[in-house]
């Protein structure tokens, strides 16, 4: 939005709408509450749109979807010509990144989220289930030999990921319950696809939900190893904003989603 118009009407408004900084633009408590309450009024008139005109029978406009990549490559963006027969009027937005975005700052309609949920704003729908496992290549463990104990994992290279909180310790399971385990890095990345690109170089073991390397266990390059101490299953989830109606064009979205990937583990 530009400055002066933003300027304008935080002085019709007399409040504060965004914090700015010489790097960055963030929204203000009052900033966010009329955000949020904009996007419902838009959201209202859409469905009436949807609901009376003629034209507007079938969902339409663009679904801003955010997930990880290496998600989006195997398991979205493959089926979106079915999704596209359904609802030609639909376009789909995938905009991929390993970091939970703000959804309400950035303009995001849903994300594709592993693991449990922080944030109390967003509203949740169950897409799948997936195992956390640890692997490496079958050509590094031939080499290194293959860990029966977690203390094993002493004397092996660990394939890290890193998020902007730093290094993400392995979770295991173990008579005591679940128990962290850092390892010593070989190689770090804040991307899935780099780390199954690493681990099929041989660089070392890694932990990571079982979707990213289904297919390479088939296909034997990779074997899935210490399997008694899985930490579990982890959900899949397809979140939106819950300040914000959901569109025929989110709905029939996160419809198509959930049949991508019933019993996925």
């Amino acid at each position: 939005m530009p400055a002066t118009f933003t300027q304008k009407l935080e002085e019709h408004l007399g409040t504060q709408l965004l914090m700015r900084t010489s790097r960055s633009l963030s929204l203000t408590e009052a900033g966010r509450d009329f955000y949020e309450s904009a996007v419902r009024l838009i959201s209202d008139l859409e469905a009436a749109e949807s609901r009376i005109g003629s034209g507007q029978a079938s969902p339409s406009g663009v679904v801003r979807v955010t997930a990880a990549h290496a998600f989006s490559r195997l398991f979205v963006v493959p089926k979106l010509p079915l999704f596209r027969e359904r609802y030609p009027k639909v376009v789909v937005e995938m905009l991929v990144s390993e970091r939970n975005s703000n959804l309400v700052e950035e303009g995001i309609d849903l994300a594709i989220r592993n693991g449990p949920l922080a944030d109390s704003s967003l509203i949740a729908r169950k897409i799948g289930v997936s195992s956390i496992i640890a692997v490496a290549s079958t050509e590094y463990l031939e080499r290194k030999g293959e860990p029966r104990r977690l203390s094993d994992l002493d004397d092996h290279d660990g394939v890290i990921f890193v998020s902007q909180d730093g290094p993400r310790p392995w979770t295991f399971g173990s008579r005591a319950g679940q128990v962290s385990y850092t390892a010593t890095a070989s190689f770090r990345s804040n991307d899935g696809e780099q780390l199954r690109t690493a681990v099929l170089a041989g660089l070392g073991v890694t932990q990571a939900p079982r979707w990213l390397f289904a297919a390479d266990i088939r296909a034997g390059t990779v074997r899935r190893i210490l399997r008694d101490h899985e930490p579990g299953k982890i959900t899949i989830s397809a979140v939106r904003p819950a300040a914000r109606r959901q569109s025929s064009k989110v709905a029939v979205f996160v419809d198509f989603l959930a049949e991508l990937l019933p019993g996925h583990e």
